[in-house]
């Protein structure tokens, strides 16, 4: 049995669920690659390999990793060293080929960064 939403609840889900599939076809992402989706503050970047057909995380790396023990995260080297971490998970993932989606960011600076890493570390895109 389903749980009673309110209209304004059921609104927020129809309207969300539209917005997701128009993105999706804007960027072009092909539904059978997983998406490497790439998020960036002021002090931070983040990255994540995402199933949108599942709705799953497959991989995830910020600049916050103990792993990579950095101190400063808002630098170019510390988007190419989230970029080969994400690369790395992914391939333990079972994840070759993904398609880069870079949000609203142009491809300059750090969000290009993460997307050589991840190159180097051996993701396809």
């Amino acid at each position: 049995m389903r749980a009673h939403l309110s209209s304004q609840d059921r609104r927020t889900y129809r309207t969300r669920n539209k917005l997701r599939a128009v993105n999706t076809q804007k960027a072009g992402l092909i539904e059978t690659r997983p998406r490497l989706s790439v998020h960036r503050t002021n002090k931070q970047i983040y990255a994540q390999i995402i199933d949108d057909v599942k709705g799953v995380t497959l991989a995830a790396a910020s600049s916050m990793d103990q792993e990579l023990g950095l101190k400063k995260g808002s630098d170019k080297a510390a988007a190419a060293q989230v970029g080969k971490l994400v690369a790395q998970r992914a391939l333990k993932a079972g994840v070759k080929k993904v398609q880069f989606d870079r949000g609203s960011y142009l491809y300059h600076g750090r969000v290009k960064s993460v997307a050589e890493g991840a190159r180097e570390g051996g993701l396809d895109f």
